[in-house]
């Protein structure tokens, strides 16, 4: 975060709105996208970016480090696609990680959407924000408030439980 921004950070801390503002149309086109990639649905982001504005402007004073505000906002917003996603039961892919699952060719969009509906919240969302937002590790690790190596090994484990969850479905079993 630049220096700039840390600047007016700290000023949106001491309720400067013109501040804010300006933070939040630095960062409405990440908010959207990804809001956009966990709900597929353009008034469902748009709602999404403004709930998030509104916690984060109402929150604003609880924000301890300037330099994290840009994690502190994803999160927020994370949380509320979590939610969103949980009460309307539905989850959002994309074809790179339908490609990322070996033998997946023959699987359906709803077969996928499926599978990752049995996922773990911890494995979904490392799916979401690797293969939809396309964060690198570092960034998921901070998104998330965990090591990378743990973000890696969810991943590492998400995908594994994907790719079981196939191999048992052609064989017949059901998970």
């Amino acid at each position: 975060m630049s220096d700039l921004d840390i600047s007016l950070v700290k000023r949106a801390r001491k309720g400067d709105e013109q501040a804010f503002y300006q933070l939040m149309l630095s960062h409405k086109q990440q908010l959207y996208r990804m809001a956009l990639s966990y709900l597929k649905n353009e008034e469902d982001a748009i709602e999404a970016v403004q709930e998030t504005t509104f916690r984060a402007f109402r929150g604003m004073k609880k924000l301890r480090k300037p330099a994290y505000f840009t994690t502190w906002l994803m999160r927020i917003l994370l949380n509320y696609c979590h939610d969103e996603v949980k009460k309307n039961k539905r989850f959002i892919y994309n074809d790179e990680l339908i490609h990322s699952l070996e033998g997946s060719s023959s699987h359906s969009l709803l077969e996928v959407e499926e599978a990752i509906n049995h996922l773990e919240e911890k494995y979904r969302n490392v799916i979401i924000l690797k293969y939809l937002q396309d964060l690198k590790i570092d960034e998921i690790a901070e998104i998330l408030q965990c090591p990378q190596g743990t973000v890696k090994t969810w991943l590492r484990k998400a995908l594994e439980l994907l790719r079981q969850y196939f191999n048992e479905k052609e064989d017949g079993f059901h998970v």
